[in-house]
């Protein structure tokens, strides 16, 4: 099963002086109308004292705790540390759990994707991110890991790792044109605060890919033309905004839209 999340469905084309969209809106309605679960009478213990494949939501409190102390299990790929010799025993009790409860661990990293992704929709970031970490730690060419990983760390305003977890998912799956767009959504965010221009380079590289692979799709034509505003070559900018227009009227940005008409009117005439 294949599960795809769009990070950046609602274009992201807020500026520096614009009113910046809640990270929580960033998320596609789109979800997995198929995935896979295991019985009622299944119980995975995660190796976390006390939880279970379908552990009670993290709390605010019990978030914070983890934003504090550092908690490994809420961080990337458990914070790429060295682990204890009880952790790698709980992890190994876990994932013996997972082979005898699912046909593959495959599909068990499916599974905990699938849960992650839940969890982001109800705003659980701390036991999103544990999921995700699970998934990856079951089948670490799961894109879905890392992706879900990105989209939390986004959600947290950490743009670095956002942009290191969705470059992993790429190296995965390279071919996505949706990860693509979605990494180069959040690295042209990341522009605007620290004007790296490498960072406008690769998000650049990696919408000219997307477009290439999905040139029916909208979303990526509209990131190029941000790009090109925040280049300041505003009739680039329009011509990108004209091709995602002719895609998809209604996924039009307007807040960006007047900004653009701003800076140059519209070469086409057709925005005034």
């Amino acid at each position: 099963m294949n599960v795809r999340m769009n990070l950046v469905q609602l274009s992201l084309v807020a500026m520096p002086f614009l009113s910046l969209a809640q990270p929580k809106q960033l998320i596609t309605s789109a979800r997995p109308s198929t995935a896979r679960t295991v019985s009622h009478t299944t119980t995975v213990s995660v190796p976390q004292p006390g939880t279970t494949a379908e552990a009670a939501p993290a709390t605010a409190q019990t978030n914070a705790v983890a934003e504090t102390t550092g908690d490994p299990n809420t961080l990337p790929l458990f914070g790429e540390r060295s682990k204890t010799a009880a952790q790698i025993d709980a992890e190994i009790h876990f994932l013996n759990d997972c082979d005898r409860n699912f046909a593959s661990r495959t599909e068990a990293s499916e599974f905990f994707a699938n849960r992650g992704w839940d969890y982001v929709m109800d705003g659980q970031l701390d036991t999103a991110a544990y999921r995700f970490n699970l998934a990856w730690l079951l089948n670490d060419r799961n894109p879905d890991a890392y992706w879900g990983l990105g989209v939390v760390s986004y959600q947290k305003d950490r743009l670095p790792d956002a942009i290191r977890m969705l470059k992993r998912g790429l190296t995965v799956a390279d071919s996505n044109a949706t990860l693509m767009t979605d990494l180069a959504t959040v690295q042209l965010k990341y522009y605007q605060e620290k004007a790296d221009p490498d960072v406008l380079a690769e998000a650049d590289q990696h919408l000219q890919r997307a477009v290439v692979l999905n040139p029916a799709h909208a979303t990526p034509y509209q990131k190029l033309s941000l790009l090109n505003y925040l280049k300041a070559d505003y009739a680039k900018a329009w011509s990108y905004f004209h091709k995602a227009r002719a895609i998809d009227l209604s996924g039009l940005d307007l807040s960006y839209l007047n900004e653009l008409l701003a800076k140059m009117p519209d070469p086409e005439g057709v925005f005034k």
